[in-house]
């Protein structure tokens, strides 16, 4: 509790004594008026306050506005007890809200709470404490146990276990190791980490994150928006029919007291506070509900976007698989596997592809550049070269075919290499993408959800995309595209689709989908400013089955802000109706502003807690 609320406590706790104290003196008239009068100016003379503050700056038709005037014409038609319950009543709702308010931002900072203090620089042979903020790429970081990772780097000595929780939201801690890349904002667990600085503050993932997370705010939902046109026309239509309601009627009754009286408990039950808290607070617990799950949403109106979500598009490399490529068959033609194998490597010895990559490990011995020569890629296609004077080639179907080499075609759910020697077929080597094993999962939890159709675009060739399409349960799969062809197919699911359409790619490649779809979520693209610029959600993790738990909170979110409305408006609605009929006294005033604004607000704060 803040100082500020504690003051508020003993206020109404003071107030509270007085005010039933006032049933036990014995006090009429004129005494009686002082008394009350007294006790509601202890505790409500803040509200007064900022009732004529308001009127004078030309904004006074808020709560404020009409509880002033609601009390103070209590006091007019000499209902004093009523006029003190009022504003005492009003006082305490205002307390726990606050409190309520509070938690729910303490929740979200703790949960955010990954900005580093300092950083342990080397230099010149020592460490000393620096701002996260002066330390350049290219510059030596200790990492001690217990402490924070200040920024993204790469260890180049010791190991260690890392926390990534407050980042990823996963809560298996991970190796560290040399060479192994780490991001800011995650908790060093055991062993002290020498690390090699990649990025400066201002471009880490902890700075990236925290931007994101300071101007979710700036983007409001559609149901926010509602809120606020809802509060400008229908404070004014409130005070113009409780206008109406004391003057109309004692015209022709006479009985100004009863018709006053009716008007001003109308005026309290009005209020519209508990839609103009409680809706843009769910939205922002949402936001930090999902944040705490490794989940980013840029703002309120994504949230609310992808609880609609109908048609979940995925990449498939790197999104669905995991993008690290291993060789699983080697199939020689007169050679041996081992012979087979040295060709291709030394043929792609040059190559930055992942499938070069992938061929050297699966060969595993150290590679004698220099019987490399006239190395030429052909892109599409594969690679030549010359390899201690002989002529190699290695890549797809294409390559031999236009080199005229007559070969064996294998038919494999795979990137098939194909190798030549002197004009002369020497077998293939089959290299698979694995499949990532929450991929399944993550399907079929989008499913669960309410998701009718799930989509996988790939550049594979087609008997590899619909193998794994059909090992995750995906619907639909679209295979050998470019990324200008995934554009083209997501707008024409986005010209028959039913509901919102969200892309979820690795964010830089996809960049073009990512921004063409309703909703963009980035996987693992955090590192990525492309990602970050493109996506409208980004996935700290490569984990799949986070899309299907955003799409759960978003739905549970919006729920809640509905819930809220339906409340809300329905309470007040009824009240309203039995206060202009006489029917609903200051009390039922009091819970139809105050005690519908506080079930609101608890109602909201479910909004922190993901849904399992």
């Amino acid at each position: 509790m803040t100082r500020k609320q504690k003051k508020t406590l003993i206020r109404v706790i003071v107030a509270v004594i007085l005010f039933a104290a006032g049933f036990f003196i014995p006090l009429d008239g004129i005494p009686l008026l002082c008394y009350y009068a007294a006790v509601y100016l202890f505790i409500g003379w803040d509200v007064l306050f900022k009732a004529v503050r308001g009127i004078f700056s030309g904004q006074f038709l808020d709560e404020n506005f009409l509880m002033a005037i609601a009390s103070v014409g209590a006091f007019f038609v000499s209902e004093y007890t009523e006029a003190v319950a009022v504003i005492l009543f009003y006082q305490v709702g205002e307390l726990f809200q606050s409190c309520a308010v509070s938690k729910s931002r303490k929740n979200i900072a703790a949960l955010m709470d990954i900005r580093p203090d300092y950083a342990n620089l080397e230099r010149d042979g020592e460490v000393i404490e620096a701002d996260p903020e002066e330390v350049h790429t290219g510059d030596i970081i200790v990492i001690k146990p217990g402490e924070k990772i200040p920024l993204d780097c790469v260890v180049v000595e010791g190991s260690s276990t890392i926390d990534t929780a407050s980042v990823t939201g996963e809560s298996i801690p991970v190796d560290a190791y040399e060479g192994k890349a780490l991001i800011s904002g995650c908790i060093n667990i055991s062993g002290v980490l020498r690390c090699e600085v990649t990025a400066e503050f201002g471009e880490s993932t902890v700075s990236k994150i925290l931007e994101l997370v300071e101007n979710a705010g700036e983007h409001k939902a559609k149901a926010e928006n509602f809120i606020t046109k809802f509060a400008r026309y229908y404070t004014p239509c409130v005070v113009a029919a409780a206008l109406i309601i004391g003057i109309i009627p004692p015209i022709f009754d006479g009985e100004w007291s009863k018709w006053i009286g009716r008007a001003l408990t109308f005026l309290v039950i009005s209020c519209p506070c508990a839609l103009v808290i409680s809706v843009p607070m769910t939205f922002f617990g949402g936001i930090g509900g999902a944040s705490a799950n490794g989940i980013l949403v840029k703002g309120a109106n994504y949230l609310e976007a992808l609880a609609e979500v109908k048609t979940v598009v995925f990449d498939k490399t790197g999104t669905l698989t995991e993008g690290s490529f291993e060789v699983t068959s080697v199939t020689p033609s007169g050679i041996s596997e081992a012979e087979l194998l040295s060709l291709a490597v030394h043929a792609e010895y040059y190559s930055p592809h992942p499938i070069a990559a992938s061929l050297k490990k699966a060969y595993g011995k150290e590679i004698n550049s220099t019987v490399i020569s006239d190395v030429c890629e052909k892109a599409g296609r594969g690679v030549s070269a010359v390899v201690d004077g002989r002529t190699v080639l290695a890549g797809g179907e294409k390559l031999m075919r236009e080199n005229g080499i007559s070969f064996e075609s294998c038919q494999s759910a795979g990137t098939v290499v194909y190798v030549a020697e002197n004009g002369v077929y020497k077998g293939s080597i089959i290299i698979s993408d694995k499949i990532k094993p929450s991929s399944a999962k993550a399907i079929k939890s989008l499913k669960n959800c309410g998701v009718e159709k799930t989509v996988m675009l790939t550049g594979d060739n087609k008997l590899t995309g619909e193998a794994v399409a059909a090992e995750i349960g995906i619907d639909e799969a679209h295979c050998g595209l470019l990324p200008t062809d995934k554009v083209d197919i997501i707008r024409r699911l986005l010209e028959n689709k039913n509901g919102k359409l969200a892309f979820a790619g690795d964010g830089i490649n996809d960049a073009p989908a990512l921004t063409c779809a309703d909703i963009g979520i980035a996987m693992g693209g955090v590192g990525s400013d492309a990602a970050i610029e493109a996506a409208d959600a980004v996935i700290m993790d490569d984990n799949p089955e986070r899309v299907a738990l955003a799409v759960k909170i978003a739905r549970k979110t919006l729920g809640i802000v509905k819930q809220n409305i339906v409340f809300a408006l329905g309470v007040k609605g009824i009240v309203l109706v039995l206060g202009a009929l006489g029917f609903a006294g200051m009390w039922a005033a009091v819970f139809a502003d105050v005690g519908v604004c506080i079930i609101a607000v608890l109602n909201a704060m479910r909004a922190l807690k993901a849904p399992k």
